[in-house]
């Protein structure tokens, strides 16, 4: 018996539960509290030395190539499972790409050869991590923020939003001003990412308003970061890293008013519980001073022209998961796989029959059995 079948004999009644993101990927089993690892969403290329993302991919044969020897990582050396007919649940985004969520299911069904498959949205499995089936989730994590309010368990996709504000934008921002003082103006990912959780914040909005002006307050002290070159971050590039994120562009448009916004496309009896249950997903929304930031937004765009008229409301209350942020998405694909739901799961035999995957966000892959019979 080989050392991959000897620890299958024990996750038998386990499901693994996948959340790959575009910078980072959970891995884990349902039932556990925390995955059992964070790995980059990068995998070396078998043709070239090269380590590449797996969501830059040039096509469908490439992106398939890619997703080969990822999942392999996965399955063969971190989550240590011999993935012949096992579970497998896959916590996805709504923007996820169509081709990319076909093109895994042909690698996990057609390579792997797995069991069965669940897909299922990170914003509506994000609820499940507290308890409650009402909620704004807002998911901010590495290339963009998107938010899709849960009310009573169903997602309420005419309201949901999307901006390309998150960790990336932040990289590039600390990258544009420091260029000068960077060994290599080519700065890996990491660097940037290391360079911004250790010392950049998010300012008041108070200090906010004042930026760039003759008031201008004091800059925060500069602070060096060790590496090949010691590298002295200005205070000024410490504070503003994040400003880009609560700055309007042309249409008015920032993450304060993505929540606004989709609590305004909502009906009037859903407005108060939304605004009264948001969540807060994604490794972005950790950094320091996010969430007061985020609440004195909201508080003065609703005394704006803006949303004085739209809007009725005083109050923003913000839930707290019983996970760090970043993981929040993967907790609930965990809790989810826990319950019964063989309506929702995708056979193996299914797959080679029809050679499709079903839509959660359509309506005609999520009716009662009956319906479909009607509609056939």
């Amino acid at each position: 018996m080989s050392m991959y079948e000897g620890v299958r004999l024990i996750s038998d009644k386990l499901t693994v539960v996948f959340d790959i993101g575009s910078a980072y990927t959970k891995y884990g089993f349902t039932g556990e509290s925390v995955p059992r690892g964070i790995i980059r969403t990068e995998v070396r290329c078998p043709e070239t030395p090269k380590i590449r993302k797996v969501f830059l991919y040039e096509d469908a044969d490439d992106l398939y190539q890619l997703l080969v020897e990822f999942i392999h990582l996965l399955f063969f050396r971190h989550v240590a499972v011999s993935p012949k007919d096992i579970k497998v649940i896959v916590v996805e985004s709504i923007l996820t790409p169509i081709d990319f969520r076909n093109t895994l299911a042909k690698v996990l069904f057609r390579h792997f050869e797995i069991g069965s498959l669940m897909l299922v949205p990170s914003h509506l499995v994000a609820v499940s991590t507290l308890g409650i089936s009402t909620a704004l989730v807002l998911d901010v994590g590495y290339k963009e923020a998107t938010l899709i309010p849960v009310y009573e368990g169903v997602p309420v996709l005419k309201a949901w939003q999307a901006l390309p504000l998150a960790g990336q934008a932040v990289h590039g921002f600390i990258k544009e001003e420091l260029q000068d003082v960077l060994v290599d103006g080519d700065v890996d990912e990491k660097i940037l990412e290391d360079i911004k959780v250790r010392t950049c914040f998010v300012t008041t909005l108070e200090r906010s308003a004042k930026l760039g002006t003759v008031e201008a307050p004091v800059a925060p002290p500069s602070v060096s970061y060790p590496g090949v070159k010691t590298v002295t971050i200005p205070g000024t590039v410490r504070e503003k890293a994040f400003e880009l994120l609560w700055e309007r562009d042309n249409d008015n448009l920032s993450i304060p008013t993505m929540i606004l916004d989709a609590i305004v496309k909502c009906p009037v009896d859903m407005r108060r519980p939304l605004a009264e249950n948001i969540l807060l997903i994604g490794g972005t929304t950790m950094s320091k001073g996010f969430l007061p930031r985020l609440k004195s937004e909201l508080i003065a765009l609703l005394e704006s022209n803006l949303y004085s008229d739209k809007l009725k409301l005083k109050t923003f209350k913000f839930h707290t998961a019983p996970c760090k942020p970043n993981y929040t998405a993967w907790l609930g694909g965990a809790i989810f796989g826990i319950t019964d739901l063989p309506l929702r799961c995708l056979t193996k035999e299914n797959y080679l029959k029809l050679n499709r995957v079903p839509d959660w966000a359509s309506l005609i892959d999520n009716q009662k059995p009956d319906t479909i019979r009607n509609i056939v």
